[in-house]
């Protein structure tokens, strides 16, 4: 049922704590695991100023998470995509629809009720967008990071 996994990631602790989630779907029938992030210095190539003066660290990261995730033994692989308009929840969407996605899932930041209706944020609006189910993982949340841990290990003890 689930053999191609979008992780969609900026880099964040709400994004690390979906990664075992991630990890756990890609292996359930040994398959692949695509992580993708949204550069969003893109959006303003002309700027003095980066939008995201830590870019290269964010993409430095999840490239090592990927490799990690490599000598654990998944197929996995990385998308940095430019956030372009219409924004960063389109481009994860498009690479998901291009690459046949079974699923996609992110992380929250967490907020409340009336922040998220106010603010919005790029999980609630892949929700609206994705060409497949998402699943959304609260950051914050006690024990979140080890019940996806939980998870990977059930599916490697079958």
């Amino acid at each position: 049922m689930f053999t191609t996994i979008v992780w969609a990631t900026d880099g964040s602790p709400s994004a690390d704590h979906a990664l075992p989630y991630a990890k756990a779907l890609a292996a359930v029938k040994n398959g692949k695991l695509l992580a993708v992030h949204a550069d969003e210095n893109s959006v303003w190539p002309t700027c003095a100023y980066p939008v995201l003066a830590d870019e290269d660290e964010i993409t430095a990261k999840i490239r090592d998470q990927v490799a990690e995730i490599r000598e654990e033994g998944l197929d996995a692989s990385v998308s940095i995509v430019p956030a372009a308009e219409p924004g960063a929840a389109h481009m994860i969407a498009e690479v998901a629809r291009k690459v046949g996605a079974d699923a996609i899932v992110a992380g929250t930041h967490g907020h409340g009720v009336v922040v998220g209706l106010l603010v919005g944020g790029v999980t609630e609006r892949l929700l609206h967008l994705a060409p497949c189910p998402v699943l959304v993982v609260p950051s914050g949340r006690p024990g979140a990071a080890e019940n996806g841990h939980r998870m990977l290990d059930v599916v490697h003890s079958r």
